[in-house]
């Protein structure tokens, strides 16, 4: 994606020096913070702009979204200045960085854009729209050498931490099958019907990246997550936090095997992606890793709506945000470290507590060029997986892996599906 032709106010010239030249983190005094533009408000951004605004080091500079309504309640509350377009943030010096909370099919294309302007990324998952842009993401951190951390933040728990050195350390023996879980009831999205375009949204810029279709009333704020045009279904949306735990767990990259069952069987309805699957991941080394995503029955798994067990030779381990349990082969709890319930109605959530350690982290990374938790190269191992479930849904058969590379061996037409059509003029490129 050349930024030339659609950021007017930036040299192409100009743009080679700030890709090629710019320092890891510009600013010399220790003391110095990181600056912050936040792009998509209407959820997680504004949890994230929270966030960053009480990060020590740490300073939002502005906030961006589409909507007008949503941007000016956001920039009145965190009392910043609201920005209709995100570029407008990449040609501020000022700012170090991009956090990137906007729907699914702007993730890769914002974070190139944000890198080549020289700027850090936060981006929330999942970190891309298909397989290929995953690869991109990759290429684009390795040639400018900024920090980029998705927002899977159990990476940043000191629980999970934790909990991953003691299935190193032997404490279920060899590590072997991890099944990761989630659900909720989520309602039907019915049937959108063609609608004018609300006053307050900039619907054009809302699409960027992606083919233009008219509007529909059954789209926008959240409902995108289940149109293939847009979003990545539930298991990239929520999936990819606890296939991520589980991948780490089991310390696999690559699969060999992928297989999926599952369909849209709760409603019949506008969504495109499954409430029901079942996904299968297989390893080399006898290792395997299966998805259990069930967004319209919120019967739980372990007592828990969310999370990922771990089976091993000698044991068992469950861990979800709150920390996690081990058990033995008579299923006796050996060990345990959970956050204790709070009764303050104000105190941060679990999931607000590793959001809080997540942003620290990437903080310090950009101030300090320490390893971030989640880089970006590892963030795409996990949506690759969550990536290939779709495919093997979509197709209805087993995909062979390459486990070098990812890559679907001996199937043109599941390959197909590894990257997508774009908005004339938006295809990223690095």
């Amino acid at each position: 994606m050349k930024r030339r032709r659609f950021v007017k106010t930036a040299s192409s010239a100009a743009l080679g020096i700030i890709a090629a030249r710019a320092p890891l983190f510009a600013k010399s005094a220790s003391s110095e913070k990181v600056v912050v533009c936040v792009m998509g408000l209407n959820g997680r951004g504004t949890v994230l702009a929270k966030t960053f605004a009480k990060t020590p080091n740490a300073e939002v500079a502005s906030v961006c979204d589409v909507d007008s309504t949503v941007l000016a309640k956001a920039a009145a509350t965190l009392g910043v200045k609201g920005i209709s377009d995100f570029r407008r943030a990449l040609d501020d010096k000022s700012i170090d960085a991009l956090v990137i909370a906007a729907p699914d099919h702007w993730h890769t294309p914002a974070a190139i854009l944000a890198m080549s302007a020289g700027k850090h990324v936060y981006l929330e998952k999942p970190c891309s729209q298909n397989p290929r842009e995953g690869e991109l993401l990759v290429d684009a951190q390795r040639k400018t050498k900024r920090v980029v951390q998705m927002g899977t933040q159990r990476r940043s728990a000191p629980r999970a931490i934790e909990a991953v050195q003691a299935i190193r350390d032997g404490i279920i023996g060899r590590p072997y099958f991890a099944r990761a879980w989630y659900a909720n009831r989520r309602a039907s999205i019915g049937r959108g019907k063609p609608a004018p375009v609300p006053a307050n949204l900039d619907y054009e810029l809302w699409q960027g990246p992606a083919p233009r279709t008219p509007y529909k009333d059954n789209v926008i704020h959240y409902n995108w997550h289940w149109f293939r045009r847009w979003g990545t279904g539930e298991i990239n949306n929520n999936g990819t936090h606890e296939i991520d735990v589980a991948r780490w767990a089991l310390g696999v990259d690559h699969p060999v095997r992928v297989t999926s069952a599952g369909g849209r069987y709760h409603f019949d309805d506008d969504w495109e992606f499954t409430d029901t699957q079942e996904a299968a991941f297989e390893f080399e080394g006898g290792r395997a890793i299966a998805w259990q995503g069930r967004s319209s029955n919120p019967y739980p798994v372990e007592n828990r709506g969310r999370g990922t067990i771990v089976h091993g030779t000698t044991g068992t381990m469950v861990i979800d945000q709150d920390g996690y349990t081990v058990y033995d082969m008579d299923k006796k709890m050996v060990k345990q470290n959970v956050l204790a319930p709070s009764n303050d109605p104000l105190a941060p959530s679990g999931d607000d507590q590793l959001t809080a350690l997540h942003i620290a982290n990437f903080v310090a990374g950009v101030r300090t060029g320490a390893p971030v938790s989640q880089p970006i190269d590892e963030g795409a191992k996990t949506n690759l997986l969550c990536h290939l479930g779709n495919i093997a849904q979509w197709t209805g058969r087993a995909l062979r892996i390459d486990p070098a590379t990812g890559h679907i061996q001996g199937d043109d037409a599941a390959m197909a599906h590894w990257s997508r059509e774009y908005a004339p003029g938006w295809a990223p490129t690095v």
